[in-house]
């Protein structure tokens, strides 16, 4: 199946399209965004979380439970999948995820955050699409999934690069 890659932040690409024409999202189309997960973005996500795990803090810690460093929360990694649908389909209702936290997340590390349409469905004037959901550091898969999200048209907007 020919995968392509409709927008990318920090990913070269925009195969396929013209920047002046509209896109429109079809089965095997796939959109990324790249994020490096800050000491600040761990704080601000424990505080909204209540997750307070020395993981996230404290590096003896961290090594003692056998891991290099300090890891950032599985959960505020996976919020790529969200950001990634909802930037570029504004109005997207998020209606399911699954996840399986494959590697961990060091603070620092650069992740790629992707989503593919393996299915869209038109009903009542909305699509509901099922996602492969996948992040990355250096090629290696850190969490996979699939996620369902009804879209309000398929039509691809440029993504809102801020974090």
């Amino acid at each position: 199946m020919l995968t392509r890659n409709l927008l990318s932040v920090n990913v070269p690409c925009l195969r396929g399209f013209s920047s002046a024409a509209a896109s429109f999202l079809r089965t095997g189309d796939t959109l990324k965004l790249s994020r490096i997960f800050t000491s600040e973005d761990v704080l601000e996500y424990s505080k909204v979380s209540h997750d307070s795990n020395p993981l996230h803090f404290d590096s003896e810690s961290a090594r003692n439970a056998g891991f290099e460093d300090r890891l950032v929360h599985g959960m505020l990694v996976a919020a790529l999948f969200p950001k990634i649908i909802s930037s570029h389909f504004p109005g997207a209702i998020y209606v399911s995820q699954s996840l399986h936290f494959r590697l961990p997340v060091y603070i620092g590390e650069e992740i790629v955050g992707e989503v593919e349409a393996t299915n869209i469905r038109e009903q009542k004037n909305r699509y509901l699409v099922k996602f492969k959901t996948a992040c990355f550091k250096n090629g290696a898969i850190v969490i996979d999934g699939e996620a369902m999200a009804i879209l309000p048209a398929p039509a691809v907007e440029q993504a809102n690069t801020s974090a």
